[in-house]
Formats: structure tokens, sequence, C-alpha cells
């Protein structure tokens, strides 16, 4: 197809304002699919991760026709951990959707998302979404997302970007704000009108930027990209370069190309300039590398992705139960997968650790890093984690940390339990404002006071919190912040958990495990609410004797065990804690096991020195 009848968008939002959804009605009504084909729900979120827990993780592409032109679509995440799969794939389109929620508004995410694209300067059409909803606030939103707009610079030409008032769910997109709509057209037609055809001359030497890698068995390598000139062909000579390493210079050979027809990949035997393509057979291909011909050997200039903020050290599991039920245990199984996972995804930062089965990994947030390691516990491999850390820099002499900024909006009657647990956290308020029943609050809070806070909201909150949150700067540090006010239970043996045992360790508080779990000394088993660490004797069993008494044969009631997820474990984690990861299991327990070496380090951080051994 001609360039001129190709239009390359991204749709970039706030986590859950509906990116996916639009993508599926936009490919249906571009009669992607048969009429009388079954269409799942969110059919662009394939990961099995992502539909269990209703997010876009990974961008990806896919196309669809409309009057005569190929709109090629790229769906991206709207979680703040995962911005790096946004900023990497922004450089391979010509425009974007902004897609906003008609009640929310715009949110931390949608401010992140939109300066990348306005910096690039990209072309935005502004859908408003969800304007179905009985509590849409249609001309406040519009207005919000105008004043952000002005916020960040736009120029004269993206303050006139058009609005677009839509329906995901319905299928319904209108130009008009008081017109519902009957179909997508309106969004189709906006889109062809106001994105631009992607620029570039087909008589110039071929070169493309490579904006996605992936690993495929079968074909090696896969590098995905736009082609900004020229025309490529299967079997054509090229060479890889780099606009941030000037001595890189691979030569390879294209052994074939895939265009994107619907969400599938369809070979062809060439390309021209404005098609997005997957091209296999080039060795060595990365993220930001120049895929060009000997003729303009000169690389493409590819904006670094922001740097990641917190760090966590993965390890090779030492515990007692190691080895039972992982497939990948071994320090090289882990050191592989790692350092693969950093080429893809160029968020994240992997460097070998202290000792020779331990690596430091650094993410963009806690979710960034859980979906990481629940990747790795689903694919077989056991290992251990710390607890996560933020990333600390000396800027000018000073010691500065990461703050973000945090969105959290709650009934007004928790107003004040919130802005508490914020102080406790060094946060600071910027602005709040009412939202019928409802209190909206802008803080600055440092990253490392965020964790665990999610689960703590929600309970303060009664389930109707709601918080997002989004990297805002580095500034000096705020001081120290007691992360916990809650000590561990602690198995005191290794064996079965027994009714016995666990019904008497829960009058110290609550539990993690029911009867049969195997535990092991050091093995963390619940949660004390006063603030200290307690040894517990899970296994213990009834000494049995040959005296009854009255009441001694009644049933022992024991209380539900609480349901720890993988977020959970990390929230829990203390400093002398690690979380063990296996296919199976999570278990958290103390980095030293034996609790009489554990005493006796306790007491020489305390500067007990002589005592220690006491």
């Amino acid at each position: 197809m001609e360039s001129n009848r190709i239009r390359n968008v991204a749709i970039i939002a706030h986590v859950d304002h509906g990116k996916t959804s639009l993508v599926n009605e936009l490919l249906k009504q571009g009669n992607v699919f048969r009429d009388n084909q079954a269409v799942a729900d969110r059919v662009m979120d394939s990961n099995a991760l992502e539909r269990e827990r209703g997010i876009t993780i990974l961008s990806k592409n896919a196309s669809c026709v409309y009057d005569g032109f190929k709109i090629n679509i790229v769906d991206t995440p709207g979680h703040a951990d995962f911005g790096g799969e946004v900023e990497r794939v922004l450089k391979m389109v010509d425009g974007a959707l902004l897609v906003v929620d008609a009640f929310e508004g715009p949110m931390p995410q949608t401010r992140f998302v939109l300066e990348r694209a306005l910096a690039l300067g990209l072309k935005i059409i502004v859908v408003v979404n969800k304007t179905d909803r009985p509590d849409a606030r249609l001309k406040e939103v519009v207005d919000e997302i105008l004043e952000l707009f002005l916020d960040l610079d736009a120029s004269e030409e993206q303050l006139n970007s058009p609005f677009v008032f839509a329906s995901a769910r319905n299928g319904v997109a209108s130009r008009n704000i008081t017109d519902t709509g009957r179909n997508m057209q309106p969004l189709f037609q906006t889109i062809i009108e106001h994105i631009s055809a992607p620029s570039g001359d087909k008589d110039k030497p071929f070169k493309m930027l490579v904006s996605s890698a992936e690993h495929n068995d079968y074909v090696g390598k896969l590098a995905v990209g736009k082609i900004t000139s020229g025309e490529l062909k299967t079997g054509d000579n090229v060479v890889l370069t780099n606009y941030h390493d000037a001595d890189k210079h691979i030569a390879s050979k294209v052994v074939s190309i895939f265009t994107y027809e619907g969400i599938k990949r369809t070979p062809v035997t060439s390309a021209s300039v404005g098609d997005i393509v997957c091209v296999s057979g080039i060795d060595g291909v990365m993220i930001g590398d120049t895929v060009c011909t000997e003729a303009d050997l000169s690389p493409i200039e590819f904006v670094k992705i922001a740097e990641p903020s917190v760090e966590m050290t993965f390890m090779v599991n030492d515990s007692p139960f190691a080895g039972k039920e992982g497939k990948y245990v071994t320090s090289r199984h882990l050191r592989d997968r790692l350092y693969k996972e950093a080429v893809k995804d160029l968020s994240l930062r992997v460097s070998d650790g202290a000792t020779a089965d331990s690596f430091v990994v650094c993410g963009r947030g806690e979710m960034h890093l859980s979906i990481l390691i629940e990747n790795m516990r689903r694919d077989g491999y056991e290992f251990a984690v710390s607890m996560p850390k933020v990333l600390i820099k000396t800027i000018d002499g000073v010691k500065c940390e990461p703050i973000d900024r945090l969105f959290i909006d709650v009934p007004e009657p928790c107003v004040g339990t919130v802005m508490s647990k914020m102080g406790a956290r060094k946060g600071e308020l910027v602005d709040m404002a009412p939202h019928g029943s409802r209190i909206k609050m802008n803080f600055k809070v440092p990253a490392r006071g965020l964790f665990g806070y999610q689960s703590e909201l929600l309970t303060d909150t009664k389930g109707e919190g709601i918080m997002s949150s989004v990297f805002n700067s580095y500034e000096p540090y705020k001081g120290e912040i007691n992360r916990r006010d809650f000590g561990s239970l602690i198995a005191h043996e290794q064996g079965d958990s027994i009714v016995y045992g666990l019904f008497n360790a829960q009058e110290r508080g609550t539990l993690f495990i029911g009867a049969g779990v195997p535990v092991y000394a050091g093995m963390v088993v619940g949660l004390n609410p006063r603030g200290e660490d307690i040894v517990v004797n899970v296994c213990k069993r009834k000494h049995l004797t040959n005296t009854r008494s009255s009441g001694s044969d009644d049933a022992l009631k024991l209380i539900t065990p609480m349901r720890m997820t993988l977020e959970n474990c990390i929230e829990f984690l203390a400093d002398d804690e690690i979380l063990e990861v296996t296919p199976k299991s999570l278990r958290i327990r103390k980095r030293i096991l034996d609790v009489t070496e554990r005493m006796r380090e306790r007491a020489k951080m305390l500067g007990l020195g002589k005592h220690a051994n006491d």
C-alpha cells in the first residue's frame, strides 16, 4: 500500500481508561474478524497474566483497513511501571489517541505519556471514553485536558487537537459532545484526516529504527519497527548501527519480512516507507538499533528510556526445601533468564550482585518487578528475592531519592486517615478537590513510602480507595520512614503444621498457613501486630496422657489463614527477610534461619558487643 494511505497510531492512556476495549472495537469495525467469528474480550491482551489481572503489560501491534486506508495500531500499557513499553514505541508512530475516562479525567500516567508524545511532536486525538457512565463529567474533563496541554507547553497545533467522545464498550463514537454516535466511523474519519501519513523518501537508502525486539524459537531474533526511508526486500544485506554506540556495525541478511494484518503477522517479500514490519535474520539486534544499508550508515536518534527507580536482589534459593519444586534452580539458569529479559525490556537493568549466585535487578516499580517474578515462576524457575529498595542518587553532592506523584480517590469520611498515613510516609499534599461524595488528592511522596501502601489503603477505605502513582523527580532525601509497624511469627522447627500448634500460635497474631503445610525453622508463618518477631511452634503436638478431663476432646477451631499473594509477600518483607519463590509456593523466611544466630546478629547490630553471645 502507498505510504500516503497508511496511518500509524498509538493508543495511550492511564490504566483502566479503556484502551484495549477501544482497540477491540476498532478491529471489529475495521472488518478484521468474520461476521460469525467468536472474538474474546480484550483480544490484544494475549498474555495469561494480562488476562488474569485485566491490565496491558506489553505493547502490541495490529492493523485494520478503513475506506482504503491501512491503520496500524499500537496498544500500549497504562500502568506507570510499564512506561518504558510506551516510550519505546512512540518513535514508531505518527500520532496518538489519548484516551481519558469521562469521569476520572487526566491521571498521573495520562500526564506522563502525553508529555512524551508532545515532546516527539506527535499529532494527538483526544478520545473521551466511557461517555455512557452515569457520573460522566464531559465538559469538566475537556477543560481539565486542555489545562494539561497548557501545563505541558503544547504547541498551538497540539492545543487544537480534535476531541472524540466514545463508549468503547458500546462501540460508538461521536465528534459532538451531545451526540452518542452509532459506530466508530467518526473516530476512523478523524484518524485519517488528522494523523499525518508517514514521512520519508522511498528512493533513499533503506533505514528502520528497531522499536521492539522479540525471540522466536524457529527463526531467532525478530526486529519490529517502522521503515523511515527506502524499501526492504527478503535477502537484502543490511547493517546494524546504534545512535548511542558509534562502534556498532554488524552485517546481516534479511531472512523474512512480516507485516501486520489484523492481529496476525503476514509474510511479505518486500515493504516500503511507512510500513510497520517484523524482520527476522538480523543477529545481535537490540531495541534502539538502526537497520540500514551500506549506502547510508548514519543511525536514527533514539531517546534513552527513563531510568529505573527500584531495585531487588534475585538469588539462588538456599532454603531447606530448595530444589524440590523448581525446574531451573541454578545461578546459570537465573543469570541467563534475567539478562535475556533485560534485552527486550529497556526499563529493566540487571547486574551481578555481591556474590556469585545473586543478581541486582532494577525496575520502574514494585509491579514491574512482581510481573517479572510471576512470569519466571510460571516458567519453572525457583529462586529467592530480597525486599525492594529505591535507588538513591547523589546530585550536586546532595543525597537524593525518587519522588512519585500520587493520586488518591477516596470517600470523604476516609480523608483524615489517608492524610495521617501520608504524613507518616513523608507525603506532601499538592492539592485536593471534591467530586461528589468522594475526594481527589494529589501528593508528592517518596517512592519508598508507597511500598506496601496499596493493601493498607484498601483496608482503611473498606475497599473503596483508588490510588495510582508515577515517577516525578529526584529530590533531597526526606529522612527515615518506618515501613512496618508489625512483626513476624517465625516457625521454630521443621515439619508439618499441626492443628494443636496452630491453635496456640493464632493467639499471637494472624497466620498465613493452615494445617498440614510443610514448614522449616526460620520460615515466617504469620504476622504479629505488636511489632516484634516471635518464634512459635506450629508443629507442636498435644501430649497424650491417660487422664481425661471435661472438654479436653473438644475440636480446636482455627481462624481462616490470610492468603498472601505475590504482591502481599513483597510488601511484607523486612530487611532481614527474603521471599522464596517456586512454581508452586511462596514462602517468606528470615535470611538467618537459626534463631540463636539471628539473635546474636541482632545484638551486634544494636552495638551490644561482648554481650552479643548472651
